[in-house]
């Protein structure tokens, strides 16, 4: 099958990328006084806590204790639909909380900060990438989660990387073209594996983007014991070194369920918290961001993910605010996207 890129031909979107915050350190009795506030107010507000994999370890272990939820995308989407909660909390970045919203748009749904966005997000916006599908009318629109609600919108499939081959292998063995979008590595991998014929918009993570593969090479060198734990969101010449490519979920999996005393980790830093939790006899290594062609030493956040902190999160259960808000007719467009990815993975599962 012929296999076409767009992606050289696209001039990628600006980014502007925030510095990483840096919260105010807490006493162990401040943090504890604060984690029993929010529990607090999590009981008063009949809300529950939702967090992503790559957040802050406090943030994962509240949501853990007060019947919430820590996970991927995926996995996130899920859960809030099966709440009966009148509020989720949804401490990640925007997409999250616009997904959480689509599915579920009789409940509030807040965020500790509306800001907290994401590079595949920004750079692939609405009006843009409209317009690109529109050249290609024959083609299907599959689109990544890391997207605004209006270019889910636009598009026929929503696919996180936890769902994305398969999805993908069945478009391509119904004969469909795809576009894809927004992150190009992640595209360009799931190509590879299913053959599919796929047009890329022109993307990619900014922390997975600063893996490097000569570094990782000479780490390996060091550690040539440890199994390599590679997210798709990194560059190809990153990828070919894996021993294990896949969502958070499937990294976190590896590290608990493989042989390996050892694991070089290529992907958000966030996770470490999860795999040290589930295998706290392992080594994790974080893959190298810094060597040739570096723009920093340690990029392995994400700084929008970092936006959530224990005392944002009290602040938006005190006063209500950050609440996510997204318009009834593209709500009314994206989630058929999202429902056919769900649909999707509850037959997979049967």
């Amino acid at each position: 099958m012929t296999q076409t890129t767009a992606s050289s031909t696209l001039k990628a979107h600006p980014v502007t990328v925030p510095a990483h915050p840096v919260w105010p350190e807490m006493s162990p009795e401040e943090k504890s006084a604060t984690k029993n506030r929010i529990k607090a107010l999590l009981k008063e507000r009949n809300a529950v806590l939702v967090a992503h994999y790559y957040t802050d370890g406090d943030l994962q272990e509240l949501a853990e204790e007060t019947g919430g939820c820590v996970s991927d995308s995926l996995e996130m989407a899920r859960f809030g639909t099966q709440q009966s909660a009148d509020t989720l909390v949804v401490c990640g970045v925007r997409f999250m909380g616009e997904t959480a919203k689509i599915l579920n748009p009789e409940k509030h749904i807040l965020m500790p900060d509306l800001n907290a966005t994401c590079s595949l997000d920004e750079g692939c916006p609405a009006d843009e990438f409209t317009a690109f599908c529109d050249q290609h009318p024959d083609h299907t629109v599959v689109v990544y989660a890391n997207t605004s609600a209006k270019v889910k919108a636009r598009a026929d499939w929503v696919v996180t990387s936890g769902i994305a081959l398969p999805i993908i292998q069945h478009l391509a063995e119904c004969g469909e073209k795809i576009i894809w979008a927004p992150d190009k590595h992640l595209g360009r991998y799931v190509q590879k594996q299913t053959g599919a014929e796929m047009l890329f918009w022109n993307g990619s993570c900014v922390v997975h983007e600063e893996f490097k593969s000569v570094a990782l090479e000479r780490i390996k060198r060091l550690h040539p014991e440890a199994a390599v734990l590679v997210h798709p969101e990194s560059p190809e010449e990153v990828i070919d070194q894996a021993d294990v490519v896949g969502s958070t979920t499937t990294l976190i999996n590896a590290v608990k369920e493989m042989d390996n005393k050892t694991f070089i980790v290529a992907t958000d830093g966030g996770i470490f918290h999860k795999m040290k939790q589930l295998a706290p006899g392992k080594k994790l290594i974080e893959a190298p961001t810094a060597g040739e062609g570096a723009t920093c030493e340690s990029c392995a956040h994400c700084p929008w993910m970092g936006m959530n902190a224990l005392q944002n999160l009290e602040q938006v259960l005190l006063t209500g605010n950050n609440e996510i808000q997204i318009d009834p007719a593209i709500r009314e467009q994206a989630v058929k996207s999202i429902q056919k990815m769900l649909d999707f993975s509850s037959n997979m599962k049967k």
